[in-house]
């Protein structure tokens, strides 16, 4: 029979695959013996044995198949799915790297060498691989070459193209998730966060798409919208460990700190040698305090992955033991590659920084610090006036005479203490402290107050610059409906049902208006550090998210400078309103500084209080390690052996050096 007679059966063949391999089976066995020289019944056999499991068979079949046709690219992906089956993954590699060289557009078989290299635990080698499943699943050759910039990293080169097109073609799914894609890599989180829901409201079936919102949606701290969304991806597809791992941060994020831990520990059972998801558990088991065994975890990732920089950084993090002579040298070996990733090379600057600071040779560490900072800082959009003219427009609106017109605006609820300030100036101590007390739950840095900020200016047209002067339009009842939005919103974080919990953002200082007008009776504690104390700490700190203005000496200055003249403003607009705990006084009369905290939150004294490091409960900030012990009197001055370097942060701050006190 010629074998263009079996176009039709083939077809019939071909498409019964994915809904009933067995059928597909039989139908190309019959194709197959009427046509024995035909290689394409042979593939679609294969396909359908390999579908219901037969790996053996399907290999025996696919094997010769391959050898025969080197080009042919959906054959080489057969079999590489075969040879995976049959737990040969460097051989699985092998011939799914051949499908995509005979074609590089077959998306499927790029996505299943990412899952490949994923299990074998090379990050960077599966992400590559994922871009280009992603690359290769736009169909609609308008987008290919925006899809090729975003496969190659550049979503600046993207983002026209795809605005060009939705120009014409403003409800294509397709292109609006691309273009969240292109934003999210520039850090544009809200607008990201608009265009896959538009996407997806155009298209609910759009999976893709919504593991995209929720990972947007945790990188932008909204951990909490994200959890739906994954469980309904989980609902259909349980164990993607894609799904899976960022379940585990979110979860983490939420405070589930356990659940997210049983998370890790499933997925690193399917996933031993995965080095990314060591080190994710290591965050999970550090903010719990289970040191110990965080350790284990960045010990483990860095043997998988020396190049791991996040690793090393990760251990170093944990201040409170040296980095060993080994760990240093593979830091130095790493340092000394010219191919070592730039998100890598910059974790190891600090992590050898801390190693170096450890042992008092200050002048190399601090060039280390200053080499990480800089690569870190090379990478972020911050304006420094832009903090300024923020201050100052807080300034001219938040007068004694505004605020007292709007007496009796918010809501009464009195339950939050904010603690704001720099970080790195004692309010992990300060939080650690309160959440000592019976009355009192500690949650975390949350993100609500400034989401509710964005929120406002979004309503108002976006532009930044009419905040705060946007409040000057709401009544008592928009602020009411703001402060219980803000009760609302941050539930979820209180589990023990204490009265009163802790919102330890350092920078809700530059929403402080906003707290008071909606939140009247909350109380707000100011910790404050030394400028040169809290700013060299800040800046040798590689922090996991946020604080763009650290990374630069002349950036912390001015941040700190605009920081101390609004706080100075609100005391002389809302006397009394704010407590100010100074860092250097709480270390040294512990005791009494920590009645005046109690005294200002309205609590009575607890020896708890002073019991602070016994507190199992967890801390997610980087100085979860400090507080878990007594007072720690060594580092208030350490940053004097680092002065003769700190001249630009000097200089940026200006009176502040002095007049920081208050």
């Amino acid at each position: 029979m010629p074998a263009g007679s079996l176009t039709d059966p083939l077809a019939q063949a071909s498409g019964l695959l994915a809904t009933d391999a067995a059928a597909a089976e039989r139908l190309a066995r019959g194709l197959l013996a009427a046509a024995p020289a035909d290689p394409r019944p042979a593939l679609i056999l294969g396909s359908a044995l390999r579908r219901q499991g037969d790996f053996a068979a399907a290999h025996a079949l696919l094997a010769p198949l391959a050898k025969a046709y080197p080009q042919a690219a959906r054959t080489q992906y057969e079999l590489g799915l075969a040879l995976a089956g049959l737990g040969q993954p460097a051989l699985a590699a092998e011939a799914l790297r051949r499908a995509v060289a005979a074609n590089r557009d077959l998306a499927e078989a790029w996505k299943a060498l990412g899952d490949l290299l994923f299990a074998a635990g090379d990050a960077r080698g599966a992400e590559a691989a994922f871009r280009q499943h992603v690359r290769a699943a736009v169909r609609d050759p308008a987008l290919a070459p925006a899809a090729q910039a975003l496969c190659d990293g550049d979503a600046a080169r993207a983002e026209p193209i795809l605005r060009s097109h939705l120009r014409a073609h403003p409800r294509d799914a397709e292109a609006l998730q691309m273009l969240a894609q292109a934003m999210a890599a520039q850090g544009a989180l809200d607008d990201a966060e608009a265009l896959l829901e538009a996407s997806l409201d155009i298209d609910p079936g759009r999976d893709g798409a919504r593991f995209e919102l929720a990972e947007v949606l945790f990188r932008g701290q909204k951990a909490g919208q994200a959890l739906p969304l994954i469980e309904a991806l989980l609902a259909k597809d349980p164990q993607e460990p894609a799904y899976r791992n960022l379940m585990a941060a979110c979860l983490g994020a939420a405070g589930e700190y356990e659940r997210a831990i049983g998370y890790y520990d499933a997925l690193l059972a399917d996933y031993p040698d995965h080095p990314r998801l060591w080190l994710n558990q290591g965050h999970a088991l550090r903010t719990v305090g289970r040191r110990a065994e965080a350790v284990a975890a960045y010990s483990r990732s860095i043997a998988l992955a020396p190049d791991l920089g996040d690793a090393y950084w990760s251990l170093a993090n944990l201040k409170t033991s040296a980095m060993t002579a080994e760990l240093e040298a593979g830091m130095r070996r790493q340092l000394g590659r010219t191919d070592l990733a730039p998100d890598d090379r910059l974790h190891l600057h600090y992590a050898l920084g801390k190693a170096l600071e450890d042992r008092g040779e200050a002048a190399e560490a601090f060039a280390h610090y200053a080499q990480g900072a800089a690569l870190r800082r090379a990478g972020l959009r911050y304006d420094a006036a832009a903090t300024t003219a923020l201050m100052r427009r807080s300034k001219a609106l938040f007068t004694p005479a505004f605020f007292a017109e709007r007496a009796g605006s918010g809501s009464p609820d009195p339950a939050p203490i904010f603690i704001v300030g720099l970080p790195r100036s004692g309010s992990t101590l300060v939080e650690q402290i309160l959440a000592s007390h019976s009355q009192v739950e500690g949650t975390m840095e949350l993100p609500e107050v400034g989401l509710i900020a964005q929120d406002l200016i979004r309503a108002a047209g976006g532009e930044a610059a009419l905040y705060p002067q946007l409040l000057a339009g709401l009544g008592a009842q928009d602020f009411a409906a703001l402060g219980e939005a803000y009760i609302a919103r941050t539930r979820p974080q209180r589990k023990l049902g204490r009265p009163v919990f802790i919102d330890k953002m350092p920078n809700n200082f530059h929403h402080i208006g906003l707290i008071r007008l909606m939140l009247p009776n909350a109380r707000v504690v100011d910790a404050r550090r030394h400028p040169l104390g809290s700013g060299f700490s800040a800046f040798k700190q590689h922090f996991a998210h946020g604080h763009a203005f650290s990374y630069d000496l002349d950036d912390l200055g001015r941040y700190y400078r605009d920081y101390v003249e609004l706080m100075a403003h609100v005391d002389a607009a809302l006397p009394g309103w704010v407590h100010r705990v100074i860092y250097e006084d709480l270390v040294a009369d512990t005791e009494t500084q920590v009645r005046r905290l109690l005294d200002h939150c309205g609590l009575p004294f607890e020896a708890g209080c002073l019991a602070f490091h016994e507190n199992p409960r967890a801390v997610r900030t980087v100085s979860s390690e400090q507080v878990r012990r007594p007072i720690y009197r060594e580092g208030v001055d350490q940053w004097r052996a680092y002065e003769p370097w700190l001249g630009p942060l000097k200089a940026a701050l200006g009176p502040a050096l002095e007049a920081w006190r208050g």
